[in-house]
């Protein structure tokens, strides 16, 4: 297959951050406080951010997203990674497959009939020249198919898999013109785009996921990383219609977020001073947010996934913006 090279763990010799941080352990001062813990695993070949995750047959597909050049002792930012990796647990490994034929950052991405597909995004720095391309991807062939694009361009939206149809939700066009509300659905069966009921608050950098046959989104933002919402939504496909759910404690925008052990966690976020280390997760159960061991350090600009029982969060930068790139990678499990 094309475009096929593996990285194993021991042999990237990458030190970055990792080089000084104890991330192998959790602290006992911060995993005493909240249940969970985290340990380090493979790092990325490359550092990247404002990347997307899928799952795909147990294994994470990293794709998209920044990627950083050094110069003059400093990293530079590389606006339309194309970059298409996957991270394998039961070897701890990465390989790096068949680049996306057009790259962009902040990219929507969603898992279906063992596909990955992905939608939009910027090709330049800071939300700028937006883009409606979609594409699917089938690792089996390690190739890319250009699909019917979006309706409008726009980026930093929220796609997942619902019923055999993919829902793309929310996004921005550019910075300028602020988020929007505006939620399509794509079926493959016909190759075909339809429009359903907008996100009651338009907004941008949400997480999603799906329970029980509805659609959850959570967090985000309206405008700058100082404009994050707390903010939860959920769509009901059978009316099509969106009602309020319990908010998140802490307003967040632009972190990694995947469902573990039914609940939505909402892991990092932008931007404190600095990237926010929280992990918080929406208890499908009991419909109640609750507290978990925070990341080792800060990030935002990251992706989750869960897999085997374990939630996987990869890449981001540590501080505001595309400052402080990360190579590092953190599993967490709880008891």
């Amino acid at each position: 297959m094309p475009g096929l090279k593996t990285f194993l763990a021991a042999g990237l010799g990458f030190t970055f951050l990792i080089g000084t941080l104890s991330i192998g352990a959790p602290s006992s001062a911060w995993a005493a406080a909240a249940p969970g813990s985290w340990s380090n695993i493979a790092p990325s070949p490359v550092p990247r951010s404002e990347v997307q995750t899928a799952v795909i047959d147990g294994k994470i597909y990293v794709v998209g997203g920044n990627t950083f050049e050094m110069e003059n002792g400093e990293y530079t930012v590389v606006n339309d990674s194309g970059i298409n990796e996957v991270y394998d647990p039961a070897t701890n490994s990465w390989t790096t497959l068949s680049p996306v034929p057009r790259g962009a950052n902040h990219t929507a991405i969603a898992a279906l009939n063992g596909k990955v597909y992905i939608a939009g995004g910027f090709t330049e720095r800071r939300h700028g020249n937006t883009v409606d391309w979609f594409y699917a991807y089938d690792p089996v062939q390690d190739a890319w198919q250009a699909l019917p694009s979006l309706s409008t361009p726009r980026g930093s939206s929220a796609m997942v898999a619902l019923d055999g149809k993919i829902h793309i939700i929310s996004g921005r066009i550019v910075d300028a013109d602020g988020p929007v509300s505006t939620h399509e659905v794509f079926d493959p069966a016909t190759n075909v785009w339809s429009t359903a009921a907008p996100i009651p608050t338009a907004r941008d950098h949400v997480g999603i996921e799906v329970v029980e046959g509805n659609i959850h989104v959570y967090g985000g933002r309206t405008s700058s990383g100082n404009s994050n919402v707390d903010l939860h939504d959920i769509y009901d496909p059978e009316s099509d219609s969106w009602v309020s759910a319990p908010p998140m404690p802490t307003a967040r925008s632009n972190g990694g977020f995947a469902q573990y052990r039914d609940m939505l966690f909402f892991i990092g976020g932008e931007c404190n001073d600095g990237s926010f280390d929280d992990s918080e997760a929406y208890d499908t159960a009991s419909g109640v947010w609750r507290s978990f061991a925070p990341l080792p350090i800060g990030r935002h600009a990251n992706a989750a996934a869960v897999t085997g029982d374990k939630l996987y969060v990869f890449g981001g930068t540590s501080s505001c913006g595309s400052n402080g790139p990360m190579v590092e990678n953190v599993v967490f499990t709880l008891p």
